[in-house]
């Protein structure tokens, strides 16, 4: 039995996520699913060793497809998500929220890792 997602073995070249830039206070590049004028921000956390810092950033591009083609995601998506504010954000989660809440295996727990305890980020 699996306790984490593992990555496939083959991963499509053709995603329904994108990379989106902006100036949001917490990160600078997401993983951006958007349909018509909503859209909902996906951001992975990753460590640099050299620098013994971490960042939010766009989630692994194998965990597109894994995410976008999940049963519970058009639920999950017209749940949160939003057309983009006028800051010019949209609505934002991480990666292991949008796992958990589709019922997916997490990926494994890193001891850097920092955990949002709210459902707004």
């Amino acid at each position: 039995m699996r306790y984490h997602f593992d990555k496939p073995d083959f991963v499509s070249e053709y995603s329904e996520g994108e990379t989106w830039t902006g100036d949001h206070p917490l990160y600078n590049r997401c993983t951006l699913f958007r349909i018509k004028d909503r859209g909902l921000a996906v951001i992975q956390q990753r460590f640099d060793p050299v620098k013994k810092t971490t960042r939010w950033d766009m989630i692994d591009p194998w965990l597109n497809d894994a995410i976008y083609l999940n049963p519970g995601f058009w639920n999950y998506f017209n749940s949160r998500s939003a057309p983009i504010d006028k800051f010019g954000h949209f609505p934002t989660v991480t990666v292991r929220q949008i796992m958990w809440a589709l019922r997916m295996k997490p990926l494994p727990k890193e001891r850097w890792e920092t955990v949002f305890d709210r459902k707004e980020i």
